[in-house]
């Protein structure tokens, strides 16, 4: 007796779960970007300028993804069958499915890990400077009538960068908060006061920061510490170059303060 093999349906996918993983990869992303939009965390990732697009970029995803399961949902309600008309062959480096598996265990991780705000170790490694880089050609927003002691780092960097001479700071006060650095070029009575500064997002941000001359020892700094410094300008030569430092008259004047909830300055 001969047994017949009901012939394959060539338009039917053979992992009918596939489409499925699809359809969730899209929702999975548009979460993501979602929460970290609603959560404020995208700051930590991208320029507030791109915000919105980002944010509407999820809501795209969502709607995508939502819109393919519904499609499935109603396939399966009028054949009762998880199946799939296929749309076309492609070469892949992955087994079917392993790519999508993959994006979908990165966004599944992006929801449970929230984003590392950026620290010391990265601004050793990008290199620490009090100069904006060769890259921004323009000094913005640089006004000579704001007091000294309202200058955030961004602003010290930027009146660095538009009259460089350290003598010129000579005296002037200094009240700044930022993230502690220890350079290795620096010797144990100095530490750096660092911001990371962003234009487009967390892959371009450059650390920028000041140097300051402490009472005592660093090792009540740890590196990451967040520190509200109060002193005055002088001038130094420091890792070999003259420069102006904040010198701290006491350790009353260093405070430890919280990580704040916006810990990056944005190029306008």
């Amino acid at each position: 007796m001969t047994v017949s093999a009901t012939p394959k349906n060539p338009n039917k996918s053979d992992k009918p779960i596939l489409p499925w993983l699809d359809a969730l990869t899209w929702v999975a992303w548009g979460a993501v970007l979602l929460k970290l939009g609603i959560t404020g965390r995208l700051r930590l990732l991208i320029h507030p300028n791109y915000t919105v697009l980002v944010f509407g970029t999820g809501i795209i995803f969502v709607a995508m993804g939502g819109m393919k399961c519904w499609d499935l949902y109603g396939r399966y309600r009028r054949s009762g069958r998880f199946e799939v008309e296929q749309t076309g062959q492609h070469i892949t480096l992955f087994p079917k499915g392993w790519s999508t598996g993959l994006l979908l265990a990165a966004a599944i991780a992006g929801l449970l890990i929230p984003p590392k705000i950026l620290g010391s170790e990265t601004a050793l490694q990008r290199g620490v400077s009090a100069s904006l880089p060769n890259t921004q050609t323009q000094t913005q927003i640089f006004r000579t009538t704001t007091k000294p002691e309202e200058r955030t780092i961004i602003d010290w960097v930027r009146a660095f960068n538009a009259y460089p001479e350290p003598d010129a700071y000579n005296g002037q006060s200094a009240n700044v908060t930022g993230f502690a650095v220890h350079s290795p070029d620096l010797g144990e009575n100095y530490i750096y006061i660092c911001r990371f500064m962003i234009t487009c997002c967390a892959v371009d941000a450059y650390p920028v920061g000041l140097i300051v001359k402490l009472p005592n020892g660093r090792a009540e700094y740890p590196p990451d510490r967040w520190l509200q410094v109060e002193g005055r300008m002088i001038t130094e030569t420091v890792a070999g170059k003259r420069q102006a430092v904040i010198e701290v008259a006491s350790s009353d004047n260093i405070e430890k303060v919280p990580t704040p909830r916006n810990p990056y300055e944005f190029n306008e």
